[in-house]
């Protein structure tokens, strides 16, 4: 995406203006200013408006219950009838209703995983009303949304000029965090309306020396209609850092009328280095044709050579056991007894049969959606579609490792029920709570809180559980009969030892050649 450069007066300096774009950008301008792209929020504020008759104490029961039945009836077709104020869950405003600015994170470009709140680092905020964020859904709180109210004022369609709204005592520790922070390119993220925006904390010159602290935040809204469809962030005001000052942080607001429809406002974050690129067809075409011709010579050669094979495992039920005994077996011939032999351990191959369906479901069903739906679009719907859609396929699970532990004799069905039901979310989630124990003692923005891990652990008790046990029965039921397509050897064919040059990984390759010619 292209944007408009503002300079900003800096002698010596690599770059001198304000750059808009993708993340990338805010790389290339580490050292001097960023204006960036769009952002996105949660919280909104309604307000409701009622009335409550007066009581009177002297009237009877029945009669005052019927007034307020009444009296709640009106307000309600009277709430109906009333306009309703839009917010940033719906996307739709009014003229001058307010449009809340979000502070999200702050930390090294080059390391995006390491993150903490904003207001970590001793940055003020305006002087408005805070407003409390919460999570609108469970991917969000999972990936460590904290956001804050930034303090600003901003209306919608209203432009503000060059405003101070507040400043900042720096004393010595504040001046030490802050250069830390520029020091290690710190950037931080802001949305507005869903929108995200990146900023760069400050820069230092060309020696590393002095520091300085981007001060003025110049926000450029589009707008459609009555929606917000491009946000736009100019650093300015470049004050170096000296203690005991005191530095004044402000902002201005410009709208302008967009032809960007709402539909593809998040057409901006995309790569157009990659969209850009015409598509070779005919080397697609080509190598697809070469990967069809060589499937079938693969398959018809396999098809002459095991043909005959096809035929007489076919015609196993009608022959005796000599017969079948005196067959002319050998190489992967002689295993074909022992495939659907039952394991030595059932239990464990059954749920990781299961789990392995389940997540083979898993990955097709959210790929398909988010094929069909613009999942990037909104904070954690990625990671809130792939946690239900597995927890909705969990009776697949139980199916599938129900059914081939009852056909491998198991008796344990409901030990093997528990383990499959459990076995990947134990091993996600006890990671993922152990590493999150370790960012809550560094402060991390990304730490979960203690009530989204056991909103977790509920979702594996109250949900997971009981329908993998539903799966697990009609698995048992339906499919649970031993049904193999060939005989199964009672005794297990014994392995034969591996000859001596084979035994370490070293001699594999130059003896391999030896081991070859004997098979032959």
């Amino acid at each position: 995406m292209r944007g408009s450069g503002h300079h900003v007066s800096n002698p010596g300096s690599v770059k001198g203006e304000a750059c808009l774009g993708s993340r990338d950008d805010v790389a290339k301008a580490c050292g001097r200013c960023a204006e960036f792209l769009q952002p996105p929020p949660e919280p909104s504020l309604s307000t409701l408006t009622g009335g409550r008759a007066p009581r009177d104490s002297s009237r009877p029961i029945q009669r005052r219950i019927g007034e307020n039945v009444a009296a709640a009836a009106f307000l309600a077709i009277v709430g109906s009838l009333l306009p309703v104020d839009a917010d940033e869950h719906e996307h739709t405003y009014t003229d001058k209703e307010e449009v809340v600015l979000w502070m999200n994170t702050v930390g090294p470009y080059h390391n995006r995983q390491e993150t903490y709140k904003y207001f970590s680092l001793p940055f003020c905020a305006g002087s408005k009303k805070t407003i409390s964020h919460y999570h609108e859904t469970l991917g969000e709180a999972l990936q460590g949304v904290e956001l804050e109210f930034s303090g600003l004022d901003i209306k919608f369609k209203e432009e503000v000029m060059q405003t101070t709204y507040c400043e900042i005592d720096l004393d010595k520790p504040k001046q030490d965090a802050f250069v830390y922070a520029i020091k290690n390119h710190y950037w931080y993220q802001m949305y507005i309306d869903d929108l995200p925006i990146w900023g760069i904390v400050g820069e230092a010159d060309e020696n590393g020396e002095e520091h300085y602290l981007w001060t003025y935040k110049k926000l450029e809204i589009g707008y459609n209609g009555n929606r917000i469809v491009d946000v736009n962030l100019t650093s300015e005001g470049k004050v170096k850092l000296m203690p005991n000052t005191r530095i004044a942080m402000s902002y201005s607001v410009k709208w302008k009328k967009s032809d960007v429809k709402f539909e593809d406002r998040f057409d901006k974050y995309l790569d157009p280095s990659f969209f850009q690129h015409r598509i070779h067809w005919f080397s697609i075409f080509n190598s697809f044709m070469m990967v069809i011709f060589l499937v079938g010579l693969v398959s018809m050669i396999l098809m002459r050579t095991l043909r005959k094979d096809y035929a007489r495992y076919s015609k196993e039920e009608e022959m005796d056991d000599m017969d079948r005994d005196l067959g002319d077996e050998y190489g992967w011939k002689q295993v074909h007894g022992d495939v659907f032999r039952p394991s030595s351990h059932p239990l464990i191959f059954s749920s990781l049969i299961g789990s392995g369906c389940q997540i083979f479901s898993v990955s097709f069903i959210v790929i398909v959606v988010a094929m069909v739906e613009d999942l990037y679009t909104e904070r954690g719907s990625m990671l809130s579609t792939a946690i239900f859609v597995y927890a909705a396929t969990s009776p697949v699970n139980g199916y599938f490792g129900g059914s081939l532990y009852a056909k491998q004799g198991g008796r344990r069905w409901i030990k093997q029920m528990f383990i499959g039901a459990f076995m990947i979310p134990a091993m996600v989630c006890g990671t993922a709570f152990f590493i999150n124990f370790i960012a809550i003692y560094y402060h991390a923005s990304r730490a979960i809180p203690f009530g989204t891990m056991v909103a977790v652990c509920c979702i594996c008790f109250f949900v997971i559980l009981p329908l993998n046990l539903v799966g697990t029965i009609l698995g048992r039921n339906l499919s649970g009969q031993p049904n193999f397509p060939c005989r199964v050897n009672a005794v297990p064919r014994p392995i034969p030892e591996k000859k001596w040059w084979v035994w370490s990984d070293t001699s594999t390759v130059p003896f391999g050649g030896v081991q070859g010619a004997e098979a032959h």
